[in-house]
């Protein structure tokens, strides 16, 4: 069939279809005629030429009646091009108005929320008074973690749901401070910002501009950052910066304002430190949750210095030395007494290639460089005079580390504990050596401590549900006197004791048959991580201590961990950013080790505490994105309110009033911002009637053609 062509009437706008029988226009139009031609287009131009041309031809030769034959030619053309009259049944549709209610974190602040609220309730009951206006409201809250205010995002979102020939104004009540302008979407109408805020709010916030994740232990690393004010500030050149490291009590700093500084920072300990900056709220400012930033570095040691005295040569001695040479970060003394001053073999002196030990050198001037001193079955032979073990025991009271590796010299009259050491050390020897067979298993103690908690479970597990490791061949009978056994030989005598003394911490082993697991005797066992993790539990490493409170961050929430020795934990008060505490019940995990779960609600600052030990812990950035610019203004969203001629509006200047335009014009003014009526219509139903029957149309044409032949005398 040949395709249909139109001719309508009514309002100058036309009219066009966007499916669903839904017009896209606007349109007045109650009916429009409309063509179905009974040949093709194409030979209905090729006859109106040729009729044309006659037409013509009577005219060139002075025909009286070439004007009738005209007419019965376009009767003839008007019946093969089959005119019709179609009529619509139209139902009107309403407009809407999509209103964006920016409830972001930053339109909390100040008096914004009854701004807010007031301009909602009058925009409500302007548009409830409008004929054949709905309103669609959409409310627009923070974004995942610190995505910020996706004010487009949620416009973008509001027009997709509803038919774009509908929508006569978009509305949005914010602050104006969005950070997803690049996803606005096309408008279809006049597009307002109605501003919270005031013209005279300024806000004082602290920048964090450069911070390291992590850091050396000792050396000073360098953080930069900026306080700066906003908006309508006093004049001030200085502020108060507060600085406070894991929670502790800040000390106060004096700081130019808008000034970037260096700040060079030194951490205390290894393990995530948590460092809190403060600038203190000055009167009128709009907002302290932008005056303070958290900083988490991750404190690592640069090299670990280890001292390793051997007494003699025996097969466990290389065991300790592999260890501690594996690990690239630890730097390696080691001496080995191979010829001790009871010896005489009749060498001369000066022919033994052997280095003297520089005993003073080690014990009295540079003790304190050394992170762990080691002695392994070392058992006093006038080397080491009393002055240089008691040195030793003020080392370990002020921090630093000993491991004794005990072998029958222990025991002996010669024994290390017969020294000045004997009073840190947490086994007192009985005088005998067991020398039977038995199978090292952790104490009740051990399945809680970190130094041993689950180390059976590296090994494939025994018979019996002991161990699945190999056995020993040497205990030494000690009794404990301090600190916890978290290992056990024969009879469930003591094998590993730790134990803390002042401000450092002393570890004996009663065995120096250790070596018989990296040996894989009888299936070895887990000797290195032994090793390791007792190694590193001496130096501290936070992620070994047996009674630590911390805290897992992951996005906005936490898992909360506290280990410990003890059977049972109090409950964990967890104290939010704003201030305010909640407590947490923490659950048993495993042995020695609680946790809980918990979803922080904002991000910042939270501190952990169960009344004896305490954790900092931040979710989120070191300060909010949606804190960093807290001034109300407009001005991002200006170019976009533009396109459409839409307007840029203040609310402490009073609710704007509603106003008819027409598409294109400008749509605000002073005190009004407009909407654009649309008159969309859904068109219920269709009817086409014939304007005149085809024989009627041959009737008129005959007529015309008789009226030219007797107009030209044949009568």
């Amino acid at each position: 069939m040949s395709p249909r062509y139109s001719i309508g009437w009514g309002s100058e706008d036309g009219s066009d279809a966007c499916g669903a029988d839904i017009c896209e226009k606007r349109s007045d139009m109650s009916g429009q005629v409309i063509f179905d031609p009974l040949v093709a287009w194409p030979v209905l131009y090729a006859a109106a030429a040729v009729m044309l041309l006659l037409v013509g031809l009577s005219l060139w030769r002075g025909l009286a009646g070439w004007w009738l034959r005209g007419l019965g030619a376009i009767a003839l053309l008007a019946a093969i091009a089959n005119p019709s009259l179609q009529n619509e049944d139209r139902t009107p549709l309403s407009d809407i108005v999509v209103l964006v209610v920016d409830e972001s974190a930053s339109q909390s602040i100040s008096d914004r929320p009854d701004q807010v609220a007031e301009a909602l309730a009058g925009l409500e009951a302007e548009i409830a008074a409008r004929p054949n206006t709905e309103l669609r409201i959409v409310t627009l809250r923070d974004g995942q973690g610190d995505e910020g205010t996706l004010l487009m995002s949620a416009v973008a979102e509001a027009l997709a749901q509803e038919p774009q020939a509908r929508i006569a104004g978009i509305i949005t009540l914010t602050d104006g401070q969005l950070h997803d302008l690049e996803r606005a979407p096309d408008l279809p109408a006049p597009l307002h910002v109605l501003l919270t805020g005031r013209e005279d709010d300024w806000d004082r916030r602290l920048v964090i501009e450069n911070a390291p994740a992590f850091a050396i232990l000792g050396e000073p690393v360098a953080l930069t950052l900026r306080i700066e004010d906003q908006g309508a500030a006093p004049e001030a050149a200085t502020a108060q910066l507060l600085i406070s490291v894991d929670g502790e009590e800040p000390q106060p700093f004096t700081v130019p304002i808008g000034e970037t500084l260096e700040l060079p920072v030194t951490l205390p300990h290894g393990g995530m430190n948590v460092i809190q900056f403060n600038v203190p709220v000055e009167d009128g400012e709009l907002t302290d949750r932008n005056n303070a930033a958290v900083v988490q570095i991750n404190g690592v040691r640069d090299r670990l210095r280890v001292l390793l005295v051997s007494g003699e040569p025996h097969p466990g001695e290389r065991t300790w030395r592999n260890l501690l040479k594996s690990d690239s970060s630890v730097d390696l003394v080691h001496f080995t007494i191979l010829r001790p001053p009871e010896k005489q073999d009749g060498v001369p002196v000066d022919e033994l290639s052997l280095i003297a030990f520089p005993t003073r050198e080690l014990f009295l001037e540079k003790i304190d460089e050394f992170d762990l001193i080691i002695f392994d079955r070392y058992k006093r032979r006038g080397i080491l005079p009393a002055i240089y073990l008691d040195n030793v025991r003020n080392y370990v009271e002020e921090g630093g580390a000993v491991l004794i590796a005990a072998g029958p010299d222990f025991a002996s009259a010669d024994s290390l504990f017969r020294s000045p050491l004997g009073e840190i050390i947490p086994g007192r020897p009985t005088a005998r050596v067991i020398e039977e067979g038995f199978l090292p298993r952790i104490s009740e103690v051990g399945e809680r401590h970190p130094v041993t908690e689950g180390l059976d479970a590296l090994s494939p597990p025994g018979e019996d549900g002991a161990p699945g490791w190999g056995r020993w061949f040497r205990l030494i009978d000690v009794t404990e006197s301090a600190g916890n056994t978290v290992m056990v030989g024969q009879d469930d005598k003591p094998l590993l004791l730790l134990d803390r003394v002042g401000e450092g911490r002393v570890a004996l082993m009663a065995s120096d048959h250790a070596w018989l697991w990296s040996r894989g005797y009888e299936g070895g066992g887990p000797q290195l991580e032994l090793l390791r993790r007792l190694a590193h539990w001496m130096m501290k490493e936070p992620q070994l201590e047996e009674e630590a409170l911390w805290a897992e961050p992951d996005g906005q929430s936490m898992t909360i961990v506290r280990r410990t020795l003890e059977d049972s934990v109090g409950d964990v008060t967890v104290t939010l950013p704003d201030g305010s505490e909640v407590v947490v019940q923490l659950e048993q995990a495993a042995p020695g080790r609680w946790q809980a779960e918990f979803e922080g609600p904002e991000i910042g600052l939270y501190r952990l505490t169960d009344g004896e030990e305490e954790a900092v812990i931040a979710l989120g950035p070191s300060a909010p994105r949606e804190f960093e610019n807290t001034i109300a203004d407009g001005t991002a969203l200006t170019p976009l309110v533009e396109t459409r001629r839409g307007g840029v509006k203040a609310l402490e200047e009073g609710v704007p009033d509603l106003r008819n335009v027409r598409d294109g014009r400008p749509a605000s003014g002073r005190g009004w911002i407009g909407l654009t009526p649309r008159e969309a219509y859904v068109t219920a139903d269709v009817t086409v009637t014939s304007l005149l029957p085809a024989w009627l149309f041959l009737l008129i044409a005959a007529s015309l053609m008789i009226g030219a032949w007797l107009r030209e005398g044949r009568r």
